[in-house]
């Protein structure tokens, strides 16, 4: 017979951003996040200052030699081995070919068998699936909006990233369209290109331009209409293919929400998630456990 009263597992996360790492103690079947501590990380360092950088994060939880670990990384990167992939995508280069599971387990130290790793938008939508917008659906997709776009796609709980309703990979980013690779018409530095063009004014990113949009710049109005216009028409090819109940949307753009929403014309409900941290956490807990 189970003890009720014995305390619910823990497993100790890592969630790793483009500039910064947060550690997290997660409660997994209560859902709570009972320590969260973000640190600064900068991405073009070495891989030995990285993983120094990953170890001192995960070192402050104070966490004990049997914990479980839960990573959630940002692609490429193979993720039952451990390993980076990263490299010529700006960020994480140095590691590439580092093996995150050997290295942190020495670094911190931990049982390398301890560790697993997940990609950051699945953790995300899992966070959302299990205690979040996606919870209660079979089948929902999360999207990240920053200086690229990410992707993940959930049946039951099962995170799809192969076969023909979805995207290759699970990854929205790899589509184009009409010939012209979906980043490099929707992200941070093709909506400040799009401005650009149209007004020879640079613009500081999507916050420099939504808060032109609130103030009733047409051109900076029509330049977000036009990216989010065809990020919901290929959207919505995918979401319908999929059978998603629910699309949940992270990342910095979801500040200007007001006007990206609009512009999507989902047929799917859409839901912007404040708290993007928190449910990486909890879903790479849940894939931890």
């Amino acid at each position: 017979m189970q003890d009720t009263d014995s305390p619910s597992p823990v497993v100790r996360v890592l969630e790793i951003g483009g500039s910064h790492v947060t550690a997290g103690s997660v409660e997994v079947a209560g859902h709570r996040i009972l320590d969260r501590q973000r640190h600064p990380l900068d991405p073009a360092q070495d891989a030995h200052t990285i993983v120094g950088a990953l170890a001192d994060a995960a070192k402050r939880l104070l966490p004990g030699p049997e914990d479980r670990w839960a990573v959630a990384f940002p692609g490429p990167f193979d993720y039952v081995a451990g390993v980076s992939l990263h490299e010529g995508v700006s960020k994480f280069d140095q590691l590439h070919g580092v093996n995150l599971r050997t290295a942190l387990a020495a670094a911190i130290p931990a049982a390398p068998e301890a560790f697993t790793f997940v990609n950051d938008a699945d953790a995300f939508l899992l966070g959302e699936w299990v205690d979040g917008a996606a919870s209660g659906t079979r089948r929902s997709v999360a999207i990240t909006l920053g200086t690229g776009i990410g992707s993940s796609w959930l049946a039951d709980g099962a995170v799809v990233s192969d076969g023909p309703d979805v995207p290759k990979d699970g990854e929205i980013h790899f589509c184009d369209v009409d010939g012209v690779n979906i980043e490099d018409l929707v992200s941070d530095r093709a909506l400040v290109r799009g401005y650009l063009a149209r007004t020879g004014v640079a613009v500081d990113g999507m916050r420099g331009l939504a808060g032109l949009a609130r103030g009733g710049d047409r051109d900076a109005c029509e330049v977000i209409d036009t990216a989010f216009g065809i990020l919901g028409d290929l959207l919505g090819e995918w979401l319908g293919r999929f059978g998603a109940e629910v699309v949940v949307f992270g990342g910095s753009m979801t500040g200007a929400w007001d006007l990206i929403e609009p512009a999507l014309h989902l047929a799917v409900p859409a839901r912007p998630v404040a708290d993007t941290e928190r449910s990486a956490l909890l879903g790479a807990a849940y894939a931890g456990s």
